[in-house]
């Protein structure tokens, strides 16, 4: 596979009140933010007519989502072909740890790193987002 990751898909961590950490960055910072957080908008380097998204989403102090990671974050990795992927890091010895899920918005899979920090890898599709922003009249920051 001669590409892997192609950019950073999201920034996830723990929040003691995540509801108000959302409302601070609002206020503070100008994010345009909802129940998950905040979405990114960026234009992609090898074609700037479609637009790409990042999403930054504060979570409970009590989430299992990043378990089996002890640790107070998790990045989430824009990839393509994440079947081919997941193929290879499994050659690799890479602990995988769920099977790919496929939503409107893209596929994801979750692995482990060297020091026990969980990744979510997602092969998104971006126009999923476009098209729920235009008919929501949302904003991204």
């Amino acid at each position: 596979m001669a590409k892997k990751v192609t950019g950073i898909g999201g920034i996830f961590f723990k929040s003691e009140d995540p509801k108000k950490s959302r409302e601070w960055y609002k206020e503070h910072l100008g994010l345009s933010t909802n129940e998950y957080g905040s979405l990114f908008e960026f234009r992609k380097a090898d074609d700037p007519t479609d637009p790409a998204y990042l999403q930054w989403s504060p979570f409970e102090q009590s989430t299992k989502y990043f378990e089996p990671s002890k640790k107070e974050f998790m990045i989430n990795f824009r990839v393509d072909n994440l079947l081919e992927l997941k193929k290879e890091l499994e050659a690799q010895g890479v602990t995988i740890c769920d099977e790919i899920e496929e939503y409107e918005y893209g596929k994801f899979l979750h692995i482990m790193d060297h020091e026990g920090n969980k990744i979510e890898l997602w092969e998104p599709i971006d126009n999923a987002f476009t098209q729920q922003l235009a008919e929501q009249g949302g904003t991204t920051k």
